[in-house]
């Protein structure tokens, strides 16, 4: 019987290979550990709803934040993972943990600070990193439950203060740092990451992190705060996101000399070196995750474009300054129109002083010039119209064609010499000028230059030709706010629509009446965005899939809502939001024919979908901090395929097979002339899976244990 069953099984293993693509069968046996190496990387990449094959065991999984769950082990798992007695006997499921967690963090938050110089908000980073640390699943629980108050600690602002003080914060390494020094490596490097799929990159070269300027290699803190965000909002898999920083040496004087400074001190590389070096980064990146997206972050403004020039046509990527920044401030502009109590078709009419030319600047007013020119025709003299409606202030004061050293990307909206005369401005006039003659509907501040909004600015905008006149304070962090909502209200009164880049709470004008202050965060849409490239499977990231973004963040808020002023929703409803943004993407990438499909749902399948059924669509495929059942293999002799099973495996104690949609199904142990079965039950299963795994073992006890091999009774 022994040799019938090795002789069954061996024609079961021909009759897989026979059947199977080379890249499927890979996929499976690296996913059992039995090729490629499977057994050194020990490398499991998790779905909420699908079992994991583990290979570890015992304290290896307590120490893996990607599978411990601490006391949430149940005692059925630490038996079989090898786990009694190296926990506290005591299981409790993980809403108890998270309440601990919660008011030990409460506690805490007061004692974790490092010196007086620490703030609050840093302890809590502190603390909530530690957590990450131990447990990934929590720690995105936690996020989750808690976004409206944890979204500034993990996001701006306080992941500005992480950024300038990291390496005196860096305890253990997240993420890929890829620097000048590493040149011709980079295609070999990416293979020491373990994941075997990425779906999300977050890429910062440090050279201009929020508005706090050049921080070399401590800007690798954004990246790990925006994937986080990824994760929280979009649902994007957390085993599937990779933080990088690009070191190139930093300009920065005060880290070039620091010891504890952990990047490269040299000056940056410039010119055709420094683009040599992204270039061979995204070659490689993309050669082994063909499917990868990757965002641009915090890029200083004289690459930011070119950059976003170079790869956009090529690579699944886009630059969340210049493209993120300008779709929220979009949608926040469109809000406005609304709030007037105006139709969002008057959106070409609106006049809008900007301040600001940089990366984030200019990408806001290139993005709003192409909704108004959508909204007039979409030719020439609808663009030619909507740039007209932009007056850029930079350092220097208002930019026209007379300057001499004009920035390529703000050319196009330069004022001309003629309209200089009949408005009363000229080249360099300042930014209060500006708003007297121009009586803007908008200003709005990408300057990341705190309190430029002045007293007297606002007090000019009160003969702005809006009845309702709104002011976007937009820089981060909030020392960078061009004016805070206490100071708008107080000098305009209740008639105004307030929205900055970062949090500030709403202003009590009394008598019952609310300021409201709304946050115009780049998280409401950039993990929408990314989500919905994810699951459309669109070969680049287009305009009219940004727009498409920015349209439905602006169309989420009610009318009532927005005629009280709220014109951006609250956090806490991030993930719907995220949703129905990705649902936008999705549609608009199969309605330019850039979709091709995502795992089982192919382009022709995408297009049939309703609105609806897309939301639900993206809902279905989010990602949820839940526990996954685990199981180890370690003390397991023989695993093979079986066909209408996706996989069969052996714990130390019990067989188990999993059909191709995660279901677990446990075996039941039975003898038959002294020989051992194995039957499959499939009551509780998705698929029509029935059957009996038949073993051979030497063993007369009903504990199973190890068998020879094994196979499937039709």
């Amino acid at each position: 019987m022994a040799s019938a069953a090795a002789s069954i099984s061996r024609s079961l293993r021909r009759s897989l290979a026979a059947t199977s693509s080379h890249s499927s069968r890979r996929d499976l046996l690296l996913l059992l550990g039995q090729g490629g190496g499977g057994g050194g990387r020990g490398f499991v990449t998790a779905e909420c709803h699908r079992p994991v094959v583990l290979h570890k065991r015992g304290s290896d999984i307590l120490h893996d934040p990607w599978f411990n769950r601490g006391t949430a082990f149940s005692m059925t798992e630490r038996d079989r993972l090898g786990l009694r007695g190296l926990l506290p006997p005591n299981v409790v499921n993980s809403q108890q943990q998270i309440d601990r967690f919660m008011v030990d963090m409460k506690r805490l938050q007061k004692y974790a600070r490092d010196g007086p110089s620490d703030t609050y908000p840093l302890a809590k980073w502190r603390i909530l990193n530690r957590l990450h640390d131990r447990n990934e699943t929590m720690y995105y629980k936690v996020l989750i439950d808690n976004i409206e108050e944890h979204a500034p600690i993990v996001y701006t602002p306080t992941v500005g203060l992480v950024c300038q003080n990291y390496s005196g914060l860096f305890r253990r390494p997240r993420g890929m740092y890829f620097s000048a020094e590493d040149r011709g490596e980079m295609m070999s490097m990416v293979y020491n990451w373990p994941a075997d799929q990425v779906d999300m990159i977050v890429v910062t070269d440090g050279s201009r992190i929020l508005g706090l300027g050049d921080l070399g290699v401590h800007g690798i803190g954004i990246a790990i705060g925006k994937l986080d965000l990824y994760v929280a909002a979009a649902g994007i898999n957390p085993q599937r996101v990779l933080p990088v920083m690009i070191d190139i040496g930093t300009n920065n004087e005060k880290l070039l000399k620091d010891p504890l400074y952990l990047g490269l001190q040299e000056n940056r590389l410039e010119g055709e070196e420094y683009v040599a070096v992204i270039d061979e980064f995204m070659e490689a990146v993309f050669a082994r995750w063909p499917n990868v997206i990757v965002q641009f972050e915090d890029f200083q403004s004289k690459w930011a474009f070119r950059l976003l020039q170079r790869y956009r046509k090529t690579y699944r990527m886009f630059n969340d300054d210049v493209q993120g920044t300008a779709g929220v401030a979009i949608a926040g502009l469109l809000g406005a129109v609304r709030a007037q109590g105006r139709p969002m078709i008057d959106f070409p009419k609106q006049k809008i002083v900007v301040a600001g030319a940089g990366s984030a600047g200019i990408g806001v007013v290139n993005a709003a010039s192409r909704a108004m020119a959508r909204m007039l025709g979409n030719n020439e003299v609808a663009f030619e119209s909507a740039r007209s409606q932009f007056w850029i202030v930079d350092a220097h004061g208002l930019i026209t064609e007379e300057r001499t050293d004009i920035d390529p990307d703000a050319r196009p909206f330069a004022r001309k010499k003629s309209e200089l005369n009949h408005q009363g401005l000229s080249e360099g006039a300042s930014l209060i000028e500006v708003v007297k003659k121009v009586k803007p509907d908008v200003i709005l501040g990408l300057s990341a230059v705190g309190g430029l909004f002045s007293k007297e600015v606002l007090e000019a905008l009160k003969d702005s030709s809006s009845s309702r006149p709104a002011i976007f304070a937009m820089s981060n962090p909030t020392k960078n706010a061009e004016c805070t909502p206490e100071e708008a209200f107080s000098i305009l009164g209740e008639k105004i629509i307030f929205a900055s880049g970062s949090p500030f709470g709403d202003v009590d004008l009394g008598n019952g009446k609310i300021g409201h202050s709304n946050q115009g965060n780049n998280m409401y849409l950039f993990p929408g965005i990314g989500l919905g490239t994810l699951l459309s499977g669109a070969r680049v990231i287009s305009d009219g899939m940004l727009q498409a973004a920015a349209e439905r963040l602006a169309s989420y808020m009610k009318e009532d809502e927005v005629l009280q002023g709220i014109i951006y929703p609250q956090i806490s409803r991030i993930r719907d939001i995220t949703k129905e943004v990705a649902a936008a993407v999705v549609r608009e990438a199969v309605a330019e024919d850039l979709a091709e499909g995502y795992r089982d749902m192919d382009a022709r399948e995408l297009a049939r979908l309703s609105e609806e059924e897309t939301v639900d669509y993206v809902k279905n495929n989010m990602w949820s901090p839940v526990y996954p059942t685990i199981v180890g293999t370690l003390g397991v002799q023989n695993r093979i395929l079986v066909p209408n099973l996706d996989y069969i495996f052996v714990s130390k104690y019990q067989y188990f097979a999993v059909c191709s949609n995660g279901c677990l199904l446990p075996t039941v142990p039975f003898v038959v002339n002294g020989e051992w079965r194995h039957r499959v039950s499939a009551d509780h299963c998705c698929s029509p899976v029935r059957g009996t795994i038949y073993g051979v073992s030497n063993r007369y006890s009903f504990q199973v244990r190890y068998f020879t091999d094994l196979f499937l009774l039709r």
